[in-house]
């Protein structure tokens, strides 16, 4: 199972809106085939197992093999036919599995076919794992809403931007492809009214063309209440290139409606506060099947989220840079935590060095 799992894990950034899956398939105590769901469209694990298997041993009956799955085959028709068929036509006579699949399509049909069939099934083998590594995916189908993700590049002395605004370039060119490889797994990218007015981001992946194999397009996000985005940000004039939404509250005026939108751009109208509209935001993009994105903006949305509890990884960038200034921005506004004892931890933090910056990256508990 542990070798699935490590399988399963490659498939990050690029089966999403679906889950990260691997198999491995034993019989008589040695591997004779393994696969993990490589791409959102192409074959599922158990699909790759089973060709691998033909093609490493093709001499060899699967009949009475045990087959190592991280995730509940699937039971229904989708962009492939069902993986338990599949895996019951194989002569497989085992399957263990490390959680259930809370999809309604499969929530446990897949085990009910597999036991229909006279296959045995044991379940949760190592599920705590297999549950961490899908926490996105688990997150949108349990909670309707993305997984998201936090990315800041910050001061020594923990500002965003100085009294000035002033924030290019806090980081090195070292952690900026970091944040580019980021980007390209993700499914959104999301910034507020203040950072475009302030920096004009075009918050885009822009990466060389090996390391673009594979990458999504993330829609870009504007978190615009007052409806004040310019029509000449670089984000508006790049929108028949790269989509960009604009959230706001208020209706806009017909001219400016009508520009934004021949312009490329989707206005989406929400009601409410900020936090309102930022929480209907999450639900509005887990409908679009979104399952990671990334809050890329100034202290007003972190801080928005955080209090929201709505931030789930934290991705920040430390410059050995001192600007002070209590007018200098920080990172993260809102009404924030009362007592230190309440803080909220990273878990199992990552941190490493990319140039002179300092990359600390982690889930918060």
């Amino acid at each position: 199972m542990r070798q699935a799992l490590t399988l399963a894990a490659k498939g990050e950034g690029f089966v999403e809106p679906n889950p990260m899956v691997g198999c491995v398939i034993v019989k008589n105590g040695e591997v004779i085939g393994s696969g993990y769901h490589t791409r959102y469209g192409a074959a599922h694990a158990e699909i790759e197992a089973l060709r691998n298997a033909a093609a490493r041993r093709p001499e060899t009956d699967l009949a009475g093999a045990t087959c190592y799955v991280t995730l509940e085959p699937c039971s229904h028709y989708g962009k492939t036919p069902p993986c338990a068929e599949a895996v019951i036509n194989s002569g497989i006579r085992r399957v263990v599995a490390a959680t259930g699949d809370p999809n309604p399509l499969v929530s446990g049909k897949g085990f009910a076919l597999l036991r229909q069939a006279g296959i045995s099934v044991t379940e949760n083998v190592l599920r705590e794992e297999a549950e961490y590594l899908n926490a996105p995916y688990l997150m949108r189908l349990t909670q309707n809403r993305p997984w998201v993700h936090a990315k800041w590049a910050m001061t020594l002395d923990g500002r965003l931007a100085s009294k000035t605004r002033s924030s290019q370039w806090i980081s090195g060119e070292e952690a900026r492809k970091t944040v580019h490889q980021l980007r390209s797994r993700m499914d959104a990218v999301i910034t507020g009214i203040g950072t475009v007015i302030n920096d004009d981001p075009l918050l885009t992946v822009r990466l060389s063309e090996p390391d673009r194999i594979g990458s999504k397009t993330p829609l870009r996000i504007v978190m615009d209440s007052g409806g004040s985005v310019s029509p000449d940000c670089r984000l508006v004039q790049t929108a028949k290139e790269v989509p960009v939404l604009i959230v706001t509250k208020k209706e806009l005026p017909p001219e400016k409606d009508k520009t934004l939108k021949e312009s490329g751009c989707e206005i989406l109208r929400l009601p409410g506060d900020h936090a309102d509209q930022c929480r209907l935001l999450l639900q509005n993009l887990a409908e679009r099947k979104m399952t990671n994105v990334l809050l890329e903006g100034g202290c007003g949305l972190f801080g928005t989220f955080f209090d929201l509890s709505c931030i789930d990884e934290i991705h920040a960038f430390v410059s050995p840079k001192l600007i002070g200034g209590s007018s200098a921005v920080p990172v993260i506004g809102g009404d924030g935590i009362a007592a230190m004892p309440l803080a909220v931890r990273l878990a199992a933090p990552e941190v490493r060095l990319l140039g002179e910056d300092i990359y600390v990256h982690g889930r918060l508990r």
